[in-house]
């Protein structure tokens, strides 16, 4: 059928940065609320840099919290993790690729599960939203600490 509503969301964006300065943002996870107003707090619960098991109670504007747990990680590349409800599993993607001028991001969520077609369809423009303030916030950050880096 051509009316399935997409369960994969996807963004991606240049950021004038190298990989190391990108992914030192990126992966500190409870710092992303500072410069994303998708995020309004995650809270670790474990502690040291974030690894494959950490996990994370991530807290969204519009969003029951939610319990994250990191499956994948390749240190300056990205890292998945994953979220779990009743009927649902979502995944969300953040990887980093070397550029010419910098980095290159992509941003992902992908929902499965017996619910994934009724939540993608209530949720398809708070999830394009948030993608987009993540990467733009991602962009800003790592641009203005590369452009402080570079004033020294």
């Amino acid at each position: 059928m051509n009316d399935k509503v997409p369960s994969d969301f996807r963004i991606s964006v240049d950021i004038d940065a190298p990989p190391a300065r990108v992914w030192s943002v990126m992966s500190d996870v409870e710092r992303w609320s500072g410069w994303t107003a998708s995020i309004t707090s995650i809270k670790r619960r474990d502690a040291g840099p974030l690894a494959v098991g950490s996990s994370a109670w991530v807290r969204q504007p519009k969003l029951p919290p939610a319990l994250w747990k990191v499956t994948v990680l390749e240190s300056n590349r990205g890292f998945t993790w994953v979220s779990r409800g009743p009927g649902v599993i979502v995944t969300g993607g953040h990887w980093i690729e070397p550029t010419a001028r910098g980095s290159r991001v992509t941003l992902s969520v992908r929902l499965r599960g017996l619910f994934a077609g009724l939540l993608a369809r209530l949720t398809a423009t708070t999830t394009n939203r948030y993608l987009g303030l993540e990467a733009a916030g991602l962009k800003r950050q790592c641009e203005s600490l590369s452009a402080a880096g570079s004033a020294r």
